[in-house]
């Protein structure tokens, strides 16, 4: 959406620009939280991104937006945050809020206790104004849920918004406020970056501490602009004792410049590529916004450098019958009445980890190290690795995954997913359009721990590429 467009409202506006109105005291987080209220209003009929909220006038993100304006009349913020809608998504534990895993069985468990993402997004000021929507287990790269139904995209309601995180991107494109958080494990962040025009980042493993880590799981902000997913990483990015995986306190400023001074790019080696070396091959369209993107940045000063792919399909294929195996776990531990509400596509694709023998199990563990090895080896040599996010562009929001068969490996992942095995930073960039106006985004990778870098990286691509943000249809 064109941010200076007349349907704007104080939900619309950045991080920046909404602290700097608190601060000369000619906004107040509870208008933005009224805008926010608006919007939802308007939107959430037809989006279904949220499963909770708390937009009551007698709520807590009423109490916590009330808070907030009286911190900052007193010129006492908390933070960057303070006074900032922000939702996370309904795997992120929020006290006393049901937490179903996207799907309809069962009786779902309610939070005894916030997660540390929602602790420090509460203790840096955020009013958080709800949860939103997944697909069954995280397992589906769209907006559909037996649970919640389809979640639709406010660029086109015809069209997915991505998942799993869809309500966080929903969410994010309609203006539910500035800053959203989902989770990542192959892609589920930076899918519904690309497919809804945002900006986003999948951080290093264990920047952003979790709950409930597991191998190649992250959480990171989805947001309009990176410059706000920069100010969530300020609030998340820290460290949690309840994360066993957590990295060491961050000390450094997520706000520093490229390595070669300010927002040069001269000096950087960055590598390119538009085929993942397995699943679907890259939609020319798709693959062209990619190579411009590289051009502008060669353009610049940066040193852009050819790679080859280097996943192959016998990788994408071991990791994905190991998440088959996880999700039969739970599949199987299901009494038959809760098994049938599980979405069909997840119960047929989860099924196929049914007979898989321990030995089997175990080579595809060993087949995702190497394909941590493997993509560490390939991308060593650079700064940064530039590719799709996806080989295609948005498809029809009722389809489960871009393709329909569910016997197939996840065959959209092979830009995305190598990152989490690697533990590497990977952000998504809104950087163009196919023809027919769908959103097409760049994927940045960096070295491991280099969140900050891929952050400055992308703020430059969306100054250089210079493309208008997507049009909001629903709401507008």
């Amino acid at each position: 959406m064109n941010p200076t467009a007349p349907h704007d409202t104080p939900a619309d506006l950045s991080v920046a620009a909404m602290t700097e109105r608190f601060r000369a005291g000619d906004l107040t987080p509870v208008e933005v939280l009224d805008a926010v209220r608006a919007r939802v209003e308007a939107c959430e009929p037809t989006l279904n991104a949220l499963w909770w909220s708390d937009l009551d006038r007698q709520g807590r993100a009423q109490a916590a937006a009330r808070a907030s304006a009286e911190r900052w009349q007193a010129g006492e913020a908390l933070g960057p945050l303070d006074g900032v809608p922000v939702t996370v998504k309904e795997n992120i534990a929020v006290e006393g809020v049901p937490m179903p895993g996207g799907h309809a069985a069962g009786d779902p468990p309610t939070a005894t206790a916030d997660a540390p993402i929602t602790a420090r997004l509460r203790e840096g000021g955020a009013v958080l104004v709800g949860a939103t929507v997944m697909p069954d287990w995280g397992m589906l790269s769209s907006g559909v849920s037996s649970r919640h139904g389809i979640t639709r995209s406010p660029l086109d309601p015809s069209l997915t918004t991505g998942g799993s995180s869809s309500g966080a991107g929903a969410a994010a494109a309609a203006g539910y406020g500035p800053v959203h958080i989902g989770s990542d494990i192959g892609g589920s962040i930076r899918l519904p970056g690309t497919w809804l025009g945002l900006a986003t980042l999948k951080p290093s493993f264990g920047r952003v501490p979790l709950d409930a880590p597991y191998l190649g799981r992250c959480a990171g902000p989805l947001a309009r602009r990176t410059e706000d997913v920069l100010a969530a990483m300020q609030v998340i990015g820290r460290s949690d004792p309840r994360d066993f995986s957590a990295l060491p306190a961050y000390t450094g400023d997520y706000t520093r410049p490229l390595s070669d001074g300010g927002a040069d790019v001269r000096g950087l080696r960055i590598g390119v590529h538009t085929d993942a070396g397995c699943g679907e091959g890259t939609d020319p369209h798709v693959a062209s916004v990619v190579r411009a993107t590289a051009d502008a940045l060669s353009d610049a000063g940066a040193e852009v450098v050819e790679i080859a792919p280097f996943m192959d399909e016998g990788l994408l294929a071991d990791v994905d019958r190991f998440w088959r195996v996880r999700s039969w776990a739970d599949f199987s531990a299901l009494d038959l009445e809760d098994q049938r509400r599980i979405l069909p596509h997840v119960a047929r694709w989860c099924m196929a980890g049914a007979d898989v023998p321990a030995v089997e199990l175990m080579r595809c563990y060993h087949s995702i190290q190497r394909m941590r090895a493997t993509t560490v080896a390939a991308t060593v040599d650079y700064d940064f690795v530039l590719s799709p996010v996806a080989p295609m562009a948005a498809f029809p929001a009722e389809q489960p995954m871009p393709y329909t068969d569910p016997s197939l490996p996840m065959q959209h992942i092979g830009f995305t997913v190598p990152y989490n095995m690697s533990e590497q930073p990977a952000s998504s960039v809104h950087a163009g359009f196919t023809p027919d106006g769908r959103t097409v985004a760049v994927q940045v990778a960096g070295r491991r721990f280099d969140d900050a870098g891929v952050l400055a990286l992308s703020e430059r691509i969306e100054e250089i590429a210079a493309v208008p943000a997507p049009v909001r249809i629903v709401g507008a």
